[in-house]
């Protein structure tokens, strides 16, 4: 059979080789209007992710408690902590907006759609993955900007700090909840459809990817720090990956984890979301010209974490003597597809 081949992680390169190429269309005042498509792409995205969330997915889930504040306590406290430690510790040694992406990256929620999509493959627990990675987005929400206002002047371009969560409940949450709401009459659509979802919102977040990068290069952001900033963020995020993955392991193994949960926490605790990352960066940082450095760090961690979790996630299904789908197909069902299994 023919294996599935992922075209968002080389779109995403392309995405910044045509920022580089053509910054002036997506750039502050340009033809593309990069307000107005940051503001409906970030609100197209979430409602999509509505429309194929299926709340009857998490309810098997919701009892696993202790699993539960291993994986939202990783995601948004050790990871966090390891920013800010991050963030002082290169005080002389990173550009200042590269610091501050490092501490993005470690503010963000978990993945929704590749944790699932791996914990699915390993054979581990799907519910607790799916309420985990749904409820992480949610709390992503107020617990990223409350990270950030630590460090970084989110205010001066975009108000207090209420403004900005009010900001992103505005565009992420309801248009989530709508989404929700109309699944009674698009569910069965969106189930028919998932390829075209899928494409829709991929295309979209490379859109974001594209306007997101324009500014710096219209600036000149690039020519002070380019392959220096690429070599130092693929070094501290692989470091960084497998400190927090070993650190959820050792939790695990002191908790005495099952299997399956083992799985979910690891896959769950260990993971950060670029689709959440992408826009979400956009309402927080305004035209911030340096706002492609700051989406740098999210933007190699996510296939880092990917390749990674996909190798395991097969590694472990052999264990489990049940193959796993080919590593193509993982990555290619894996997030920023709004696709959650049902609860069979």
């Amino acid at each position: 059979m023919k294996k599935k081949r992922d075209w968002f992680l080389p779109g995403m390169v392309l995405a910044v080789f045509l920022a580089w190429l053509f910054p002036q269309p997506g750039a502050d005042g340009g033809w593309l209007h990069p307000e107005l498509i940051t503001s409906g792409g970030v609100a197209l995205i979430f409602f999509l992710h509505g429309v194929a969330l299926s709340f009857a997915a998490l309810r098997s889930g919701m009892l696993l408690w202790k699993l539960h504040l291993v994986v939202q306590g990783c995601v948004f406290l050790l990871f966090p902590l390891i920013g800010l430690g991050l963030y002082a510790a290169t005080a002389h040694a990173l550009p200042d907006d590269l610091r501050v992406g490092f501490l993005y990256l470690c503010a963000l929620p978990s993945t929704v759609s590749s944790s699932v999509a791996l914990t699915a493959a390993a054979h581990g627990n799907v519910p607790a993955a799916v309420f985990n990675a749904t409820i992480s987005s949610l709390l992503g929400v107020v617990l990223t900007p409350l990270w950030m206002s630590t460090v970084a002047e989110i205010a001066s371009s975009q108000g207090s700090l209420g403004k900005v969560v009010l900001n992103l409940c505005f565009w992420l949450v309801l248009p989530l909840i709508v989404g929700q709401l109309s699944r009674p009459w698009l569910g069965n659509w969106a189930a028919r459809h998932k390829p075209f979802i899928n494409t829709v919102d991929r295309g979209t977040i490379l859109l974001l990817v594209y306007t997101s990068f324009c500014d710096s290069f219209v600036l000149g952001v690039w020519t002070q720090h380019g392959l220096t900033a690429v070599l130092a963020t693929i070094v501290l995020t692989t470091l960084l990956f497998w400190l927090v993955f070993w650190t959820v392991g050792a939790i695990c193994t002191a908790l005495k984890f099952n299997r399956e949960d083992r799985i979910a926490t690891l896959f769950c605790g260990s993971k950060k979301s670029l689709a959440t990352g992408v826009p979400m960066a956009q309402l927080m940082f305004g035209s911030d010209p340096g706002l492609g450095l700051i989406l740098l760090p999210i933007m190699v961690y996510h296939p880092l974490q990917l390749v990674i979790c996909g190798v395991l996630a097969g590694r472990w299904a052999k264990e489990h003597h049940t193959p796993a789908p080919p590593l193509g197909e993982i990555l290619a069902a894996a997030e920023p597809s709004p696709s959650i299994p049902d609860e069979n």
